[in-house]
């Protein structure tokens, strides 16, 4: 309240000061091992996928050739499900890298 006011009577505007900061892959012991696990971690992810997407497809065709629609149906979501999850985990670097570049905007 007093820099406005200081501001009002002196008719000079108060600029706030600009914070330059960027990610420094350098500052820190590890980063590199860092980014390993989390490849990993995304191939991992992938791969359980495939595994979902296996085990869902074995479900539906088994639901559906029982006439059994309630295993059917629990196939056709875990289909969904793990097609969902592997779109997430190939995307997550390039929406992770869009959501920053949209913060740096703000």
């Amino acid at each position: 309240m007093f820099e406005l006011l200081v501001s009002v009577v002196t008719g000079m505007a108060v600029v706030p000061l600009q914070v330059d900061i960027a990610p420094n892959s350098d500052g820190l012991p590890g980063i590199a091992q860092l980014r390993t696990i989390v490849g990993a971690v995304m191939t991992i992810g992938l791969i359980l996928s495939v595994l979902a997407l296996v085990i869902s497809a074995v479900v539906w065709g088994f639901g559906s050739n029982s006439s059994n629609p309630h295993l059917a149906g629990r196939g056709k979501i875990g289909v969904l499900v793990s097609c969902a999850a592997a779109v997430i985990c190939g995307a997550s670097v390039t929406l992770i890298n869009f959501f920053w570049s949209v913060g740096q905007q703000v």
